[in-house]
């Protein structure tokens, strides 16, 4: 590991009164509830041509012209690589227990298939080391979006073989850290892989094929049902699932072609994935809306992507409102937003939980991101954010709702820990609880951090 010195962590003068009593809320969760913090490798860690790690296809895609706004990648990102034993202090100074990561598939496998990569893997057994000194439970993302370019100069996610190659890199990982993991989630958000990466193209890998992101979506949920069996055939008795991104979908009006609108986007945003998972089929209204992009199924598939699940993660950040007339929907968003133009919504967490517990057979769920971005501003040696400490205060009340509804959440993982590399916007958004001077280094709390730490002592 490269010697790097400290991190500087400056913590704020107690901002006046925080809007809430965090202990009053903390006592509305069990005390076993899981509490934690999340980030994704190609966001924060940087080192990205150190060690042996392959390309990336985010490192590909950072490359093109005009792609990222303001034209950076994640080659330096947080730095995190280097200065993860001081972000480890960073989040037990927090009084976090609970990480949610994710591993860099070409840190471990350059080529995404073939030889492994042990500086690679000594990384995250550093890294799972020093959350266990600390007493921090460590969950396990296998893919947060950063495939091996190896693997896309083949096909990417629509050549089926990279599902198999997948299966590979999954069991590894299971065997090498299974038993020292609290859970393993198989992906993130499949949606944005598919329709931000393949049909928009605003993501990497930049295609824009509608039959092609379908192809791409069906092709990961195969990924995730064969990789959920083998890791079990191996032996691997981590717990095991799944990381999608949901949100209600709300008519912006009451017309029956906003009506029909929502219903569809529901069925491409949510049904699309929980169907197949839990009932093992595709919703029948959007393969007939999908027609001729509807998504080559081999027999069997179904079953295989309906393997039994120990937990769901529900990513949240906002309601979705569905308009024919663009107008109708910019009319209906009366609310706050954050600095990515969301609506803040929090009531839509606790309506989106109890609708998924009426709707399907659930696991155990854990809300495996919530947060929000703002214009943070560093102002001598703090960063007051109340906007962000409204946020958190708020959806978490909201899934406590969902709790005394009696949806079965497990855990809940704020997004991010630290400022970073926020994909196509790159460094223009700041989703951290903590500040990060990327010229720097330096990580600073922000009231929003204070905020949580007093929280989780209330708990």
């Amino acid at each position: 590991m490269n010697s790097t010195p400290a991190i500087q962590i400056i913590e704020p003068p107690a901002a006046p009164g925080p809007p809430a009593a965090p202990g009053q809320l903390a006592r509305r969760f069990p005390a076993n509830f899981v509490w934690g913090t999340a980030t994704s490798a190609y966001q924060i860690e940087g080192a990205a041509r150190e060690d042996g790690r392959g390309d990336s296809i985010w490192d590909v895609f950072c490359r093109r012209p005009g792609v990222i706004r303001d034209g950076s990648s994640g080659e330096r990102a947080c730095d995190h690589y280097h200065r993860f034993e001081a972000d480890l202090d960073l989040m037990a100074e927090l009084g976090v227990r609970a990480y949610r990561f994710s591993i860099s598939w070409p840190r471990v496998q350059p080529l995404g298939r073939g030889a492994w990569n042990e500086a690679g893997f000594a990384f995250y057994d550093r890294l799972i080391a020093g959350l266990a000194l600390r007493g921090i439970a460590a969950h396990v993302t296998l893919h947060h979006w950063d495939l091996p370019q190896a693997l896309q100069d083949r096909g990417g996610w629509a050549n089926r073989d990279t599902a198999r190659c997948f299966v590979d890199y999954a069991v590894e990982v299971g065997r090498r850290f299974g038993a020292r993991a609290a859970s393993i989630a198989t992906l993130n958000e499949p949606w944005v892989i598919a329709f931000l990466g393949h049909e928009l193209g605003i993501f990497a890998p930049g295609e824009k094929c509608r039959r092609t992101a379908m192809q791409v979506a069906h092709h990961l949920l195969v990924s995730h049902g064969l990789a959920v069996r083998e890791m079990r055939a191996a032996g691997c008795t981590t717990p095991l699932g799944i990381v999608l991104n949901q949100s209600p979908v709300h008519a912006a009006t009451d017309s029956a072609v906003d009506r029909a609108k929502a219903s569809l986007e529901d069925g491409l945003v949510v049904r699309w994935y929980m169907d197949p998972l839990l009932r093992g089929s595709y919703p029948r209204d959007v393969l007939a809306h999908l027609g001729a992009d509807a998504p080559r199924v081999e027999t069997g598939d179904m079953e295989l992507i309906r393997q039994p699940l120990d937990f769901l993660g529900v990513n949240y950040y906002t309601r979705n409102v569905a308009a024919v007339d663009a107008q109708d929907g910019d009319t209906e968003r009366r609310r706050k937003l954050t600095d990515m133009g969301w609506e803040v919504f929090p009531d839509g967490l606790t309506e989106l939980l109890v609708r998924l517990k009426a709707d399907y057979a659930l696991p155990p769920i854990y809300i495996t991101e919530n947060g929000a971005a703002y214009q943070d501003r560093l102002v001598g040696d703090r960063v007051a954010d109340p906007d962000r400490i409204e946020f958190l205060q708020g959806h978490i009340a909201a899934l406590a709702d969902a709790c005394e509804a009696g949806v079965d959440v497990r855990g809940y993982f704020v997004w991010s820990l630290l400022d970073n590399f926020e994909w196509a916007d790159g460094y223009s958004k700041r989703f951290g609880i903590v500040y990060v001077d990327y010229g720097s280094q330096r990580r600073i709390l922000k009231d929003s951090a204070i905020w949580y730490r007093d929280f989780l002592r209330g708990g």
